[in-house]
């Protein structure tokens, strides 16, 4: 593992700085917004960014393809800082809206060049190695963006300049690389209807989860806020939460290779609606249940991601998994899109206890809808269950997450994924 964390530490620290970057400046709005706005207009925001990501997903591979990673990075890097500094020049929320989704429009894009570089880099026998290190990255600059708000608890443009600060020094080992371009990769089919008949309990839980995961992204500093926290502590707060997240990972691989998927996303929803019940039910939680209530749910609520997705790999065909890891993300951030808004409204009109009576719903929609005795078997893998692999959630990945996927078989990825890069210009008629 000393030798991959050596090989790929440039891209690893690109993606550091983008995610201390990204995690604070959605902490950092919330907060901004708790005395001047609504949970709407918070909701809103994440909504956005989550818009601009399912989008840029779309847009990538062209940029990627005409222009070439690095150049792409680099662009993208450029609109990314401008429109964070664009939230300290501009105080008009609409225009707060289509900066927040331009964030995500750019990082999506970041996203691809680097995990398509990760990707072309990796030997296959690494691939599963190189992923953990990605998703540790991913998760630590989550937490450390956190823990930046406890350094400078101020909320002046200071940290919006760090943001900008994160985002321009990451492309810096970027831009610097030695490595050769991988080639570009091209958008794999969706094919809604084959995976909504195929594995749909699956993705009722990836769509779920994109509910909940949004709405704590976009939310729970709002929540924190009117519970009573200072900056310092809502940083303390949101930071152990996603650390929560990051720990889970490695136990929940264990207990996933060794137990029904599916019962485990049940027993997981039913856990995760009881845990919440206690900040849903008290409009005013004491601090050391805040933390230790909001650590515990967070740890339930970021195993529904990668159950799911080993759950449906276990019933798809190897030659369709890149399609599935295509329909999974996107399926994920339809939910991330929708959660904060719903989770929004509920917290405008009966307060900010609503944000986890939200979650509790959701569980609840899981535990009616995911239902082990309903799964067939008929089209389960000769190879099921198959390995499962700690997955980073869609905030910090991108379509191509699953070129670097293990389970999928690298031939595969290169049947469908790779081809010839779309001209740069037209050319000349003679």
């Amino acid at each position: 593992m000393r030798g991959i964390w050596k090989s790929f530490r440039a891209l690893y620290f690109a993606t550091l700085l983008m995610l201390i970057g990204s995690g604070l400046l959605s902490t950092y709005l919330a907060l901004r917004l708790a005395d001047r706005a609504d949970g709407l207009w918070v909701g809103a925001l994440m909504a956005a960014n989550y818009f601009g990501l399912v989008l840029g997903g779309k847009l990538g591979h062209r940029l990627i393809a005409r222009v070439g990673h690095i150049r792409a990075y680099v662009a993208c890097a450029g609109v990314v800082t401008a429109a964070v500094l664009g939230h300290g020049l501009l105080d008009w929320l609409p225009a707060w809206l289509v900066l927040r989704a331009m964030v995500g429009l750019g990082m999506m894009c970041q996203y691809m060049v680097i995990e398509s570089w990760l990707n072309e880099q990796a030997e296959a026998s690494q691939r599963g190695q190189v992923f953990s290190g990605y998703m540790i990255a991913s998760y630590l600059g989550l937490v450390l963006g956190q823990l930046a708000l406890v350094l400078h608890p101020g909320l002046g443009p200071e940290l919006l300049m760090l943001v900008a600060l994160c985002f321009a020094l990451c492309l810096v080992p970027v831009a610097l690389t030695r490595k050769l371009h991988p080639a570009p990769l091209h958008p794999a089919p969706l094919e809604p209807r084959f995976f909504i008949g195929r594995v749909p309990q699956s993705l009722t839980t990836i769509l779920v989860s994109g509910l909940v995961i949004g709405s704590f992204y976009g939310l729970a500093p709002l929540y924190a806020t009117r519970q009573g926290l200072g900056t310092e502590q809502v940083g303390l707060f949101m930071g152990s939460c996603i650390l929560a997240g990051l720990l889970v990972q490695w136990p929940l691989g264990w207990l996933s290779d060794r137990h029904d998927r599916a019962r485990l996303i049940r027993g997981c929803a039913i856990l995760l609606a009881l845990a919440a019940l206690p900040l849903a039910v008290l409009p005013q939680a004491p601090l050391p249940m805040l933390f230790a209530v909001g650590f515990v749910v967070c740890l339930l609520q970021f195993c529904l991601y990668p159950l799911a997705v080993a759950f449906s790999n276990d019933h798809v065909e190897t030659e369709r998994r890149v399609s599935l890891s295509a329909m999974l993300l996107v399926t994920f951030g339809v939910g991330a899109c929708v959660g904060p808004l719903l989770g929004g409204v509920l917290m405008r009109l009966l307060g900010a206890n609503m944000l986890y009576v939200f979650v509790v719903l959701c569980a609840l929609v899981l535990v009616w809808r995911v239902r082990p005795e309903a799964v067939t078997h008929l089209h389960q893998v000769e190879d099921a269950p198959l390995h499962h692999v700690a997955m980073p959630d869609n905030l910090t990945s991108s379509p191509l997450v699953a070129a670097l996927d293990p389970r999928v078989d690298e031939q595969v990825v290169k049947d469908q994924m790779l081809g010839t890069a779309e001209p740069q210009a037209d050319e000349p008629k003679v």
